[in-house]
């Protein structure tokens, strides 16, 4: 029986987040150190002609003036996938530390290092760079027109990658007599994380090697792409990852590290520092693909689905970063989540003149929702079906196993999940009552499920290691590759270990701070993979650290380890329950020992060859003012089958921040350029539509446990799920109140004006 998993501990870090003693990277930086400050380019395409530096150089405290055509004729990658040994399945490497070849507004083209802010501020200013402007493209579509820029050599029509799924005979299926066509193209825009802290490194060498200290998710595999950027044998890069303010996928990227740690090494190995402004997250960090998607699908007048067809253009901007992978899962969502005998689909990742899209919380799931379930509603407007009756009908079945992951949908889990939600929200009174409604002010009701897989096995490599090594008064260090970036997984790691161990959960202490030199390899926090994939290596580890303390008791006590147990932080025989001694006791005893003295440790490494669905929905409900073209969201309920609860109050919490994430991308943010110079309009705060306090409703979520049989602790994707399925169910609920189907979101009052007189219910 479980004593600590499934418990709603306190989080770990609690205190000091909430106290300010939790330590980020701009507290550890030395206030001594230099400061780096990036050029951007004022261009959205075209090439560096000359850089005069000789102001910039007579700036009071500058140390250095370094431009882009200073730097190694050296590309590497940025993306946070673990590396392949397989050349064809790495990523792309197509940036360099500072570009000549400028590719969108915003690019890095040189850099000054200061004494100072101030100093550093004032030398980029002063900076002159003479350009040679090229025609630029923003839309994906037209970057894979014959007569687009060419963005980058080598990808013809500017397309990075293209992949399809065929099942079927899509073009015999869809002459059936009696269907019915639906047809519809659907926009998710550009929007980017914001997280609290912004992305900032600082780097020095130390006895011949380069020190990195950043505020990523991803510290192995920095370490990695620094090397590659440098030239530098891996083990020469040391990388610490501290606490950090969240990351959202943004830092599931080596961002600035490498031309952070190549400053160092210009100035002589000096300690510099460089730490992005708000503004220059938005634009010079990664943002959200853009994915436009086009589908087709043909219908019976019973529901049933006949032949379907799907193609997705995925705006990439200007660097492969995570590239194609994220309109890739997208698409293989789209036959698996409503399975039809005969699908034709295709993806395109394009290049563009943007800023560079990478991950972001939910993979591309977000968009391929939004698309797909904004259209299973236009299906049942066009059938005259209620939607909920043509999910039930043609979702994933129970028994459904894919081909490629072989995951398993082992219970009935979207009815489960779509059950409660509409429960919650009472649903079928209120789709009733709201039909057929007249009046400037009207309410609806909406739903959306989503599916999720967890990790990215057989994708890539999923590896997890742990180390424990038991202190004398019987607590625990643990320490994992798996990093903690504010979703809380220190504090499940810590609720698994104490159970796996059996020891007090106040007697377990997870190591938060990732250093490659000490801790275990591991690839970071991504793919929702840290509960599921972690939990491989810490009950393995347990295991092996459990029999090395049961044996040690076995000569402390002369009892057979076959009558042994650890409970509770106490050696224990079995047959009368009585306590021997306690674990503090045994590991005094077995570290001081003249006669045989043992350090208690146990390391081991889980490869994971395995993934696991995440199922769930959303139910919204709102009123529109038709007249005044706004959307007020009402009530939101999230309902999610994540496997087991860990900590039931550190999921809610999951589920309210993915909510608040959706109902930002659904309704007011968007990243938006000027098409005349493709200068990034709104990249700050103030005119960036983040979704605030005053835009939520009382957020609300449900869980049903159905216990991952995959999973060591029954546990699987969470964190980015929530994401997923809010927007397009806020999008239906617009659709039930005014039966007018948008096509895109943020659903602004702009979106909703153009849509609502094209629907006549508004006259000039």
């Amino acid at each position: 029986m479980s004593k600590h998993v499934g418990k709603s501990a306190v989080r770990v870090d609690a205190y000091e987040k909430v106290t300010g003693r939790a330590k980020y990277v701009d507290d550890l930086c030395d206030r001594g150190a230099l400061v780096a400050k990036v050029c951007h380019s004022t261009i959205a395409h075209g090439f560096v002609k000359s850089i005069d530096g000789a102001a910039a150089e007579a700036v009071p405290g500058v140390v250095k003036v370094l431009t882009c055509f200073d730097v190694p004729d050296r590309e590497f990658p940025t993306a946070g996938h673990p590396w392949s040994t397989d050349p064809g399945h790495q990523d792309v490497a197509d940036r360099k530390l500072l570009n000549r070849h400028v590719r969108y507004y915003g690019d890095d083209v040189a850099v000054v290092v200061a004494q100072d802010e101030v100093a550093a501020a004032q030398a980029v200013r002063a900076l002159r760079v003479e350009y040679e402007e090229l025609p630029f493209v923003l839309d994906a579509q037209e970057a894979m027109g014959e007569a687009a820029p060419q963005i980058q050599e080598g990808y013809k029509n500017n397309i990075l990658a293209h992949s399809s799924v065929r099942r079927g005979d899509y073009e015999a299926a869809r002459r059936e007599s009696g269907l019915i066509k639906v047809e519809g193209w659907y926009d998710t825009p550009t929007v980017q994380h914001c997280h609290i802290e912004n992305h900032g490194c600082f780097a020095y060498q130390e006895a011949g090697r380069m020190v990195v200290v950043s505020s990523t998710q991803i510290p192995h595999i920095v370490r990695r792409v620094v090397a590659q950027a440098l030239g530098l044998p891996w083990g020469k890069v040391r990388v610490i990852k501290p606490v950090i303010g969240g990351g959202f996928g943004n830092k599931q990227d080596a961002l600035y590290e490498p031309l952070c740690a190549w400053c160092s090494a210009q100035v002589g190995g000096r300690l510099v520092k460089l730490e992005c402004s708000r503004e220059e997250t938005f634009v010079s960090n990664r943002v959200r693909h853009a994915i436009r998607t086009h589908i087709i699908s043909y219908v019976r007048p019973d529901g049933t689905l006949a032949a379907r067809k799907l193609e997705a253009f995925s705006n990439q901007g200007a660097y492969a970063s995570h590239g194609h992978g994220v309109v890739a899962k997208g698409m293989n969502a789209f036959p698996q989540l409503y399975p039809c005998p005969n699908v034709e689909c295709d993806s395109w990742t394009v290049y563009t003149n943007r800023p560079s899209a990478g991950a972001m919380r939910g993979y591309g799931i977000p968009q391929a929702m939004f698309a797909g379930e904004s259209h299973i509603d236009d299906i049942c407007k066009a059938i005259g079906m209620p939607p909920l009756e043509f999910r039930r009908k043609n979702l994933m079945p129970v028994g459904y196993v894919d081909g490629f992951s072989k995951n398993e949908l082992y219970h009935d889990s979207f009815n489960q999940c779509m059950d409660k939600g509409m429960e919650l929200l009472d649903y079928q009174r209120k789709y009733q009552e709201y039909q057929n409604q007249t009046g400037p002010v009207r309410r609806g009701v909406g739903l959306a499920v989503f599916w999720y897989n967890t990790a990215v096995w057989p994708i890539s490599l999923e590896s997890s290691s742990c180390r424990m090594v038991l202190n004398q008064d019987g607590s625990l260090q643990v320490q994992t590759g798996e990093t903690e970036i504010g979703q809380g997984c220190d504090t499940v790691y810590s609720q698994m270990v104490a159970d796996a161990v059996g020891i007090p959960l106040e007697d377990v202490h997870v190591v938060s701070t990732q250093d490659t030199d000490v801790t275990p390899f591991g690839t970071g926090a991504y793919a929702s993979r840290q509960t599921y994939i972690g939990g491989f290596s810490i009950m393995q580890t347990a295991q092996v650290l459990r029999e090395r303390i049961l044996n040690i008791a076995h000569e402390q006590t002369r009892m057979p380890v076959s009558n042994l147990d650890l409970a509770d932080g106490q050696i224990i025989r079995k047959s009368d329950g009585r306590v021997l001694k306690s674990l503090g006791d045994l590991a005094m005893e077995s570290l001081y020992s003249l006669e045989h003295s043992q350090h208690i440790t146990a390391e081991t490494t889980a490869q994971i060859k395995s993934n696991a669905y995440s199922f769930g929905c959303s139910f919204a409900e709102v009123e529109v003012d038709i007249p005044m073209c706004k959307v007020t969201l009402l009530r939101l309920v999230n309902v999610h089958d994540c496997g087991r609860l860990i900590n039931p109050a550190l999921a809610e919490a999951q589920v309210h921040g993915g909510m608040s994430m959706a109902i930002g991308y659904g309704l007011s943010e968007e990243l938006k350029f000027d098409e005349k110079t493709g200068k990034p309009l709104n990249n700050n705060l103030l005119d960036y539509k983040l979704s605030t306090f005053m835009d939520h409703p009382a957020l609300e979520a449900a869980f049903v446990e159905n216990p991952e049989p995959t999973s060591p602790y029954g546990t699987k994707a969470l964190g980015e799920p929530p994401a997923c399925s809010p927007a397009p169910a806020i999008r239906n609920a617009v659709l039930n109140a005014t039966g007018v189907a948008v096509g895109s979101c943020p659903m602004t009052p702009h979106v909703l004006y153009r849509r609502f007189r094209e629907a006549g219910l508004i006259q000039e």
